[in-house]
């Protein structure tokens, strides 16, 4: 893996420059939170119209419980949004740091392979000019 050291401090130094936000952050953490928040709040409204739903035989309390139903079901599609975009933020944002790592490693061994085969310097190979 370690394989270029100086090629990973200059790729630290280029991450440095684009002054991205730190990942530690706590938006993400509190994303997390809120989603979690959210998820709970949501169930626990679920689980209140039931109960206010099976309480009484009053139609109009049974219509307020369906109202206080879908409030909790939109209160957790919203919780679980938050707490998947909290969730996934850092682990994307390594992926793409680590893929062009990656990427530019491959393009590194690409050239030394291709300047390497040649021998002249120029980055082409001269029997496919001849052929």
């Amino acid at each position: 893996m370690n394989e270029n050291p100086q090629r990973i401090e200059q790729f630290r130094a280029e991450v440095a420059d684009m002054k991205l936000r730190d990942p530690a952050t706590g938006l993400d953490r509190l994303l997390v939170r809120l989603g979690v928040v959210g998820l709970v709040t949501g169930l626990g409204f679920g689980v209140a119209a039931w109960f206010i739903s099976h309480g009484t035989r009053n139609s109009l309390q049974q219509r307020d419980a369906i109202v206080v139903a879908l409030l909790g079901l939109t209160i957790a599609v919203v919780g679980g949004a938050l707490f998947m975009k909290g969730a996934m933020a850092g682990f994307l944002r390594f992926w793409m740091a680590r893929l062009c790592y990656e990427q530019q490693a491959q393009a590194d061994r690409i050239a030394a392979t291709v300047t390497g085969a040649t021998g002249n310097g120029h980055g082409h190979d001269e029997r496919a000019a001849v052929g």
